[in-house]
């Protein structure tokens, strides 16, 4: 998976910020920034003037909103986890959870406990402390990462897991999500076990060391995109590890080296980022017709009938910034949907793009530690039933748990190499086939020094035939945090799909060829690398491509339906189920922490359940052995099976009875269960019966069960 830049890069001449970002300025300069904000509602306990606290709140809105926060709005996922009253009339609330995530972002390496909170908070508002609180640590918005603080297990002085200790937690793929999934309900207290195909964590984001000096060359996710509300941000800064910005200024050449001038290159771009305005256009003015028309199309008849990039210099400029923006969604602007290519642009996290010091596996690493990773472990089988999951490996190998979550990329699931038994929801199986999934190539190389302008991080290539607009059309340099003299050349679009059949040696000799047409004319020797390695992302069994995207005949609401559970048994995380942050390292890592929750809110419903089950059990076992005189009169009874039913709720289909199945005139077997089982045995009384072997049953073993068709409602 690799990030991509904004749907619309503006090359901007350098600025006068420092390359070395320090996340923690960003809140300074918010405030810089400030607008309307709800006006203060709650007094701190502290001595502040009524400006202060105005300018405080203010702050504060700003920073949730640069979290992804509405200022003065729930999230669509927040109101129904809140108590009504609170959901209903949520303005104090917000300035609460405002504070809270202000107050934790100014030092994320260390837990923010709730006394800490109610310290700043007057107490009449302490029951939204609490809410608010509990909302966001178990929503994955604070208190997680990888610093000494928030180890892969629960914090010692949480108190006892609640009827779901037991619970366990099967999490198949050890890539960004898995790894962020498992280790938060490590931490909630859950059983957990990691299934990574690979011999090594990380799935698409894998950084390789190159050469001697071991120089980290990133041959999947590379760019953290946006900084502010980036949780990788987070993760950097609680280990200390320093974040390179991606300077603006990308310089354009034509193949004989000369430099893309800076007047053609603003026109081009305005004539791109036109283009892109009208197709905006056109698809407003088609309503649903344009669900079936690609990006591709519309854009191309939109050029022929404006007549612009005409030239052929101004062509292959406008081939750059389509190849530029095949990158950005790993397809071909022919398959992009018209209507719905770009449903994530609101989404878009601000701040700077970065770089991170030594590789994104720093990160990978870091989420590993403490968390139980078998490796070598692909995936083969998932069967799910109402009470367990089973998970079988290549080999045979079968594992079982409570649940199972899937982070199982795009691809893989569309080739139907992982079956699921039963097969998936008809809904879910139309949203593998209908979204995309694409390919982004790399070819890194370590050379024996930097012969490039140092100044800068990133530089591209146009192209004179159109059909390879997207080979080596823009090199990464990564001499600033690799350790070594690294280039990264990228191929997307469908350039990106003919360099899986490319032998890698003849693959390094054009990308040297377009090096050395570039510096050859400067005067510059362009040297052989020390290592170069080439990505076959397409062809890898265990991703089957890139990162994902909104095709013809797609839309946003198919990432929906990939992350929706099944029977709260099954779950799905990774960046295809993210309709906000899709094809990012973050929304990855984001779906993780987003599934961590569900499956612990299942896992207590579920415990909530049994333990409600065993109540009334309790209260409907006679004393004394006086079984006989409670069925001396049934309230239902046929063939060998009687039935005293609840005098709570006789009409509930849900409400639970006693059951008793008399076998012979020595065994009698009693057993709690629903009036909805008992009508469907009542329905199946005149079907054949067969014996089975020996089970336990109630907490009786007997010789023999009734089986038949309906021997899963009796043990279920």
């Amino acid at each position: 998976m690799s990030p991509s830049p904004p749907r619309r890069p503006q090359r901007r001449a350098a600025s006068s910020r420092p390359a070395s970002y320090d996340e923690s300025l960003v809140d300074a300069e918010l405030q810089a920034y400030l607008g309307d904000a709800p006006s203060r509602r709650i007094r701190r306990l502290r001595r502040l003037s009524a400006e202060e606290r105005q300018r405080e709140t203010e702050t504060e809105a700003l920073i949730a909103l640069s979290l992804g926060f509405p200022i003065d709005e729930l999230l669509p996922e927040e109101r129904p986890l809140l108590p009504p009253a609170v959901a209903d009339a949520p303005n104090d609330y917000i300035v609460v959870r405002n504070h809270i995530l202000a107050s934790w972002r100014a030092d994320p390496a260390a837990p923010l406990p709730r006394a800490r909170v109610l310290e700043t908070v007057a107490a009449t508002y302490d029951h939204l402390v609490a809410a608010a609180h509990g909302f966001l640590a178990r929503e994955g918005h604070i208190n997680f990462g990888v610093s000494a603080a928030f180890p892969a297990a629960p914090p010692p002085d949480a108190a006892s897991p609640q009827g779901f200790a037991g619970a366990s937690v099967l999490v198949v793929g050890a890539g960004l999500a898995g790894l962020a999934a498992a280790r938060q309900l490590l931490r909630f207290g859950l059983r957990v076990l990691v299934l990574e195909g690979r011999a090594r964590p990380g799935g698409r984001v894998y950084t390789m060391r190159l050469s001697k000096d071991k120089a980290a060359v990133e041959l999947g996710g590379s760019v953290i995109t946006g900084i502010h509300a980036n949780p990788l941000g987070v993760l950097a800064r609680q280990l200390g590890v320093p974040l390179h910005k991606v300077r603006d200024r990308c310089p354009l050449y034509y193949p004989d080296g000369r430099t893309v001038e800076t007047r053609l290159d603003r026109t081009v771009d305005l004539v791109f980022n036109t283009l892109l305005d009208h197709a905006t256009k056109v698809r407003e003015s088609l309503g649903q017709a344009a669900e079936r028309i690609s990006l591709g199309e519309a854009i191309e008849k939109l050029r022929r009938l404006y007549h612009v990039a005409t030239a052929e210099e101004e062509r292959m400029l406008l081939d750059w910034h389509f190849a530029n923006l095949e990158f950005s969604n790993a397809g071909c602007l022919s398959e992009l949907s018209l209507a719905h290519w770009d449903q994530d642009d609101p989404y878009e996290m601000g701040g700077d793009h970065c770089f991170l010091a030594g590789g994104n596996s720093r990160l990978v690493h870091a989420l590993c530690d403490g968390v139980p990773v078998l490796y070598e472990k692909t995936v083969k089988r998932i069967e799910h039933g109402l009470d367990e999951v089973s998970v079988t490996v290549e080999g045979g190998q079968v594992f079982q748990a409570d649940m199972v979550l899937c982070t199982i990329p795009l691809g893989v699931l569309k080739s139907g190499s992982v079956v699921f038994d039963p097969e998936l929801p008809e809904q879910k199986l139309g949203a593998i086939q209908r979204l995309g999934f694409g390919l982004l190539n790399k070819v890194a190389m370590v050379f024996p020094h930097v012969f490039w302008d140092e100044e800068i991080d990133t530089f591209g290539c146009l192209k004179k035939d159109s059909s390879k607009r997207g080979e080596f059309f823009l090199f990464y340099s990564y001499h600033t945090v690799s350790g070594g003299a690294v280039l990264i050349a990228l191929v997307a679009g469908e350039a990106a799909l003919e360099f899986e059949k490319v032998d890698p040696v003849v693959a390094l000799h054009r990308v040297l060829g377009i090096l050395r047409g570039i510096y050859g004319p400067k005067g510059v020797t362009v040297p052989d690398p020390i290592q170069s390695v080439c990505t076959r992302w397409g062809s890898d069994p265990l991703c089957s491509g890139s990162y994902s995207h909104i095709r013809v005949g797609s839309s946003g609401a198919d990432y929906d339906i990939l992350a929706e559970s099944i029977n709260e048994r099954v779950f799905f995380a990774g960046e295809a189920t993210n309709r906000a942050y899709p094809a990012t390292m973050h929304g990855a890592l984001l779906s993780g922490l987003r599934e961590a929750s569900k499956i612990l809110r299942a896992s207590e419903c579920r415990a909530d359940s049994d333990q409600k089950k065993y109540s009334l059990q309790k209260s409907l076992r006679p004393p004394n052995g006086a079984l006989e005189d409670l069925f001396m009169e049934p309230d239902l009874a046929f063939g060998r099976f009687s039935f005293v039913f609840s005098s709570v709720t006789p009409d509930d289909q849900e409400a639970t009875g006693l059951a008793r199945i008399s076998l012979d005139k020595q065994i009698c077997l009693s057993r709690v269960m629903s009036q909805r089982k008992i009508k469907r045995i009542r329905a199946l009384q005149f079907r054949k019966l067969i014996l089975t072997p020996p089970i336990c049953f109630s907490g009786l073993t007997c010789g023999g069960l009734l089986a038949s068709p309906y021997t899963q409602t009796l043990t279920g």
